[in-house]
């Protein structure tokens, strides 16, 4: 490059997407994902527990 040409563009970012996110939309959205995630882990949790104690004696 000579000095009187002109610099290279920088091209733009491919991830810059952050004008177009409204903050309060995607905090909205990831909470419920996390509660979503939660309740799903709580069923696996009480699935667990109820097959660990399955010989209560209940069915005779």
């Amino acid at each position: 490059m000579t000095g009187d040409e002109a610099p290279e563009p920088v091209p733009a970012v491919a991830n810059d997407n952050a004008a177009a996110l409204d903050p309060a939309g995607v905090d909205t959205a990831l909470t419920r994902i996390a509660e979503a995630i939660g309740r799903h882990i709580a069923r696996e949790h009480i699935r667990a527990r109820k097959a660990a104690n399955d010989n209560d004696g209940a069915s005779k």
